[in-house]
């Protein structure tokens, strides 16, 4: 097996980890979201933990842990990777998966605008056309319908800006990741030990069914990442960002199908501009991808 066709694949389990999330935080919404949010953060940061200690990447933590700048920007970005996720476990647990997916489709197009606005980049042309159709979509839906996609545009809006702040910082994902969950640690036991009063929070009075579950909040964090960043060492980045549609696809699939989520003239509305703009920019990247590749080849 080649090494792009090894990365496609682990792009693909990583995406699709990622588009089943849903079903996992279905079987546990009868746990408040911020306790799963707290099992999310404590599981995630022993297990990132014993699998940096594993690839004997411990060196690069303890580096960034003496570069004082850098840890205090990611006490900024840990806190909104920690809002992600506990709007995301929040969305799902509230008949939201739509809005969920809505978010991940405009997720893309939000780091277009950012990367223009804050980092110099360019765009091209059918670029200014995708994030123009998507803006549409949504001044569509809050004029003509009297709605605002608040949860989706919350949830590209948090995970955009937290994928800006980490690019302002040369640490790999699964240091930050491991370094971002631990800053969390201690607030997440202070929450357990203080504050969790639902009648999951003492896990000795909890069905074996029931803690295995809530330990797995930690694999399904780590699980999908280490998919993730051996996919990005197979792939092109540009490659990889083929695959992210397959996530918020996976979602819109489960609300509508699995969970009966109805989707109203506004959000079809409203998802009819994003899909047309995520075509515009996924021809976009195509076509510069492929001249990228012709021109290296000369």
């Amino acid at each position: 097996m080649t090494i792009n066709k090894q990365g496609a694949i682990l792009a693909v389990l990583a995406y699709t980890m990622w588009g089943l999330a849903p079903i996992y935080f279905k079987l546990i919404q009868h746990v408040p979201s911020l306790e799963i949010l707290m099992h999310r953060i404590i599981w995630s940061t022993l297990l990132l933990f014993v699998v940096i200690v594993f690839r004997r990447r411990l060196g690069s933590v303890i580096a960034v842990l003496k570069q004082p700048r850098n840890l205090a920007i990611m006490v900024f970005s840990s806190t909104l990777l920690a809002f992600n996720w506990w709007l995301f476990i929040w969305a799902i647990n509230n008949d939201k998966i739509l809005d969920a997916s809505l978010g991940y489709y405009i997720n893309p197009l939000l780091n277009i605008a950012l990367g223009m606005l804050f980092l110099g980049e360019r765009l091209s042309k059918m670029q200014y056309v995708a994030v123009g159709l998507a803006l549409t979509g949504v001044i569509i839906q809050l004029v003509t319908f009297g709605s605002f996609p608040v949860v989706a545009l919350s949830l590209a809006a948090s995970f955009a800006c937290y994928g800006l702040i980490r690019k302002t910082i040369a640490i790999d994902s699964m240091t930050g990741l491991l370094i971002e969950s631990a800053l969390l640690l201690t607030p997440a036991i202070v929450y357990w030990w203080l504050f969790a009063a639902s009648p999951s929070a003492n896990l000795l009075d909890n069905n074996w069914s029931l803690n295995t579950l809530l330990l797995f909040a930690g694999v399904l964090t780590t699980a999908p990442l280490l998919c993730f960043v051996a996919a990005a060492r197979r792939l092109n980045y540009s490659t990889i960002g083929f695959f992210q549609y397959i996530g918020p696809s996976l979602m819109f699939l489960f609300g509508v199908f699995v969970y009966g989520e109805k989707v109203g003239a506004d959000r079809w509305v409203t998802f009819g501009f994003i899909w047309s703009a995520l075509v515009i920019y996924s021809y976009s990247s195509l076509a510069a991808h492929r001249k990228q590749k012709k021109a290296a080849m000369v």
